[in-house]
């Protein structure tokens, strides 16, 4: 089984956050969608295997139509076996979900909606240079529930200046409205992105790691409590509405990536379109590759089952890594994991290794200090 991810590169704003490749200009939308379905088709040879996962990211999904959504849809169908009952995830905003909007979306084969919430406090999102007010984030929960049985949302916690309270209101408040699936990421400052160069000239405070963590250690604690599982270090769901397409990723499932700056895996090599919407439309449409391709070490194949599977309740086998790369490698991985034991910060548990909740704020860094070099 396998999932096809395509991304659509256009925002009405642009977030300060954000280092997403994206435009803010719809100039040549159309022909995005043409140079999309044109990439969908002559794919099809990369990715034989059947497909059970399609995700609509980006940039801003909901900002196509019915019928470039649709359009998409129906190429998949027309040049790929795709299983009986797929999860069909569209990405969306909250100013774009007017009732009517959703009511359409519901129609299609679409069957989640990843809802761009962020917060649901107004001066965050001010901060934040969303597109949408607290108000529409309300609303647009509360009327995809009318259509669609699975919701996520996505939370951004860290914010400079939110006090761990505030965090708190917005985490009930999501329970309040029953989204069965959170998404929440700490703000980071990424290089070259409006957030950095605002802190850099002191106009916005820098991010404090320790309210960070701090709000993450409530994270987990509230949702937990209220019945979400913390299945993954950024991913809380309640049971039997887990992401399917992201847990392929961490799965190490195989997956195709369409549009620009989009990335592909079939478990020996990665490859990724350019980062660039003209150079993608015209290398497409001339029958040209911009394409890049990374061709996996048996290192790079170990280091990521490592960072992709510590971040995840289900952790590394230590049988699959024998199996599949041998005994003195994982004898290795054992050796450079004693340290996170005697830290409390890793355990070893039915032959696998995983994070504990103390661990957790440290995933990526734990799992580099293990990786085989």
């Amino acid at each position: 089984m396998s999932g096809i991810y395509i991304h659509i590169p256009f925002c009405k704003q642009a977030c300060y956050y954000c280092d997403f490749h994206f435009s803010t200009s719809l100039k040549r939308k159309n022909e995005m969608v043409k140079a999309l379905v044109k990439e969908i088709k002559i794919k099809r040879q990369e990715l034989p295997k059947k497909i059970e996962t399609i995700y609509f990211g980006g940039g801003t999904p909901s900002l196509l139509t019915m019928d470039e959504l649709q359009l998409l849809i129906d190429t998949i169908y027309a040049d790929y076996e795709v299983i009986q009952d797929p999860e069909i995830t569209l990405e969306a905003n909250p100013d774009d979900l007017t009732s009517e909007k959703i009511k359409a979306l519901s129609t299609t084969k679409i069957n989640r909606l990843s809802i761009g919430i962020q917060s649901f406090f107004d001066d965050d999102l001010e901060f934040m240079n969303r597109a949408h007010n607290a108000k529409e984030s309300e609303f647009c929960i509360i009327e995809a529930k009318k259509h669609f049985k699975s919701i996520t949302i996505d939370l951004i916690y860290g914010i400079p200046n939110m006090s761990n309270e505030k965090w708190k209101e917005n985490l009930k408040k999501a329970f309040l409205l029953g989204v069965p699936h959170i998404s929440a990421y700490a703000l980071t400052v990424e290089n070259k992105t409006a957030l950095a160069n605002f802190i850099k000239k002191g106009k916005y405070p820098p991010v404090d790691e320790k309210l960070s963590q701090q709000h993450f250690q409530t994270l987990v604690k509230e949702t937990v409590k209220n019945g979400f599982v913390p299945y993954e270090i950024s991913n809380f769901g309640k049971k039997g509405y887990f992401s399917k397409h992201n847990t392929s990723y961490w799965q190490g499932k195989h997956y195709l990536g369409i549009g620009p700056s989009s990335h592909s895996y079939n478990g020996n090599s990665r490859s990724w379109n350019v980062s660039n919407n003209t150079k993608y439309i015209n290398s497409i449409l001339q029958n040209t590759s911009l394409q890049e391709i990374e061709y996996l070490t048996i290192n790079d194949q170990i280091n990521e089952r490592i960072m992709t599977g510590l971040r995840t309740i289900w952790g590394v086998s230590l049988d699959r890594i024998e199996l599949d790369f041998g005994v003195e490698l994982k004898e290795n991985l054992l050796k450079s994991a004693q340290k996170h034991f005697k830290n409390k910060t890793l355990k070893q548990e039915n032959n696998k290794l995983i994070i504990t909740d103390k661990g957790k704020f440290f995933a990526d860094g734990i799992a580099s200090d293990l990786f085989i070099v």
